[in-house]
């Protein structure tokens, strides 16, 4: 045997702590899930910035690309949604998923001032909505434009007659 084929001992090798390595995948999870959380809530915020008011004229100058005779089932349902969603949120009222006369009862019973006054207008523009867009009843453009106008004006009408205290 040659001399130079013996080789001295060496010192021990270190081995990684098994703890650390999981308390570091555990805090780049944390890290990740504080990161998703925050993004959630910028986005939330960022979507509630707008008062239920512009979301709602923002959705009927959507519906207005819409006012054409061949597309009358399409503005109804356009312009009722947008309502629609403007109640629930602006007044806590469930309009949305409930047929046009189950919505009408509620809101003779509603604690709402604002909804209840003007409870003939709304009965009136649903009724219409609801012959575009289930009896798919042809509509002139004027009475489209009138539909409109109408749905822009309660818009405008409860978000003026609402307190600034009493917005959400």
């Amino acid at each position: 045997m040659n001399a130079a084929d013996i080789r001295d001992i060496t010192g021990p090798v270190p081995i990684a702590d098994p703890w650390l390595a999981a308390l570091a995948v555990a805090g780049g999870l944390v890290v990740l899930a504080l990161l998703w959380l925050g993004v959630r809530a910028w986005r939330a915020k960022r979507r509630h910035a707008l008062t239920p008011e512009a979301r709602a004229l923002a959705r009927l100058a959507a519906a207005r690309r819409l006012l054409a005779p061949g597309l009358t089932r399409e503005y109804g349902v356009a312009v009722s949604d947008a309502i629609r969603v403007y109640i629930e949120e602006r007044f806590a009222a469930r309009a949305v998923h409930r047929t046009t006369e189950e919505f009408l009862c509620d809101l003779a019973e509603s604690d709402a001032p604002v909804l209840a006054n003007r409870r003939p207008l709304l009965s009136r523009f649903l009724e219409h909505c609801d012959l575009a867009k289930f009896a798919r009843a042809p509509l002139a453009a004027d009475e489209m434009e009138a539909l409109h106008a109408s749905a822009l004006a309660f818009v405008r009408e409860a978000g003026e007659a609402i307190p600034e205290a009493g917005r959400s």
